[in-house]
C-alpha cells in the first residue's frame, strides 16, 4: 500500500497537513484528505500543486491560479 503525506506550500513554507492519506479528494470546496484511522479534513479553496510519487509527498497550495 503506498500511503501519501499531504503538505500546503504557504508564503514559501509547507506545512504539514496529513500524513499516511489513503484518500484524496478534489471538491468544489477544495481538497478533502483522509486516512484509515482519523476523520477526513478539508483544506479549503486548496488544488493539487505538485505530486511526488518518488518521495510520497503531494503538495497543495491555496493562492489563486493566474489564467493569462
Amino acid at each position: 500500500m503506498c500511503q501519501m503525506n499531504v503538505v500546503l506550500e504557504q508564503d514559501g513554507s509547507l506545512e504539514k497537513i496529513m500524513e499516511n492519506v489513503t484518500h484524496l479528494a478534489v471538491t468544489g470546496e477544495g481538497v478533502l484528505v483522509s486516512t484509515l484511522f482519523e476523520e477526513p479534513k478539508l483544506v479549503k479553496s486548496a488544488w493539487v500543486k505538485n505530486i511526488d510519487f518518488l518521495n510520497g509527498t503531494v503538495t497543495l497550495d491555496n493562492k489563486a491560479l493566474d489564467h493569462d
